[in-house]
């Protein structure tokens, strides 16, 4: 990122963090914790954090909530997003988004065989975008997905993506 870009991003980002699960409750939602955690330490602000079924409506419900929100920049998903049949995440989403980035979900993947999951990285799905002028990435649920994206991708860039998405408007 140029020096120009550095300096025109927002510091400071305001999200929504959504998890995806059956059974997860606000006590053992570790991932969704995990992103609260890489936010607040960087300066960002979680300004809701929702857990919801992996059910197509409900995911689907929750992003559009968080896309009507004035005070939500961005909104970050995990979990729902394997390939068994009950996973839908990727499949919502990407029937969201105005502006895809595939870029999140190759790069995700190439890093999660180098540095955690070998060849099961073929298994991971994830991806990211634009929705109505809010980012939006969606990670798999596990803390160790949810802290390779955050560390490596999402916080890194999120400020970047933020000025990408508001410098026309």
């Amino acid at each position: 990122m140029s020096d120009a870009h550095k300096k025109e991003a927002p510091s400071s980002v305001r999200c929504k963090i959504i998890t995806v699960s059956d059974t997860r409750t606000k006590e053992t939602d570790k991932s969704g914790q995990l992103m609260c955690h890489f936010l607040e330490q960087n300066n960002h602000q979680v300004a809701a954090h929702q857990i919801v079924k992996d059910v197509q409506n409900e995911i689907k419900l929750a992003i559009e909530d968080g896309i009507t929100q004035s005070n939500i920049d961005a909104i970050l998903i995990n979990g729902g997003t394997g390939i068994a049949k009950r996973d839908v995440t990727i499949e919502v989403v990407e029937n969201l988004l105005d502006k895809p980035m595939p870029g999140f979900g190759e790069i995700f993947r190439v890093l999660s065989y180098q540095e955690d999951i070998g060849s099961a990285a073929i298994l991971s799905r994830a991806t990211a975008g634009v929705i109505q002028d809010k980012a939006v990435f969606a990670t798999p649920g596990s803390s160790g997905a949810v802290k390779l994206a955050m560390e490596k991708l999402i916080i890194p860039e999120l400020g970047h993506v933020m000025r990408e998405i508001n410098k026309d408007l």
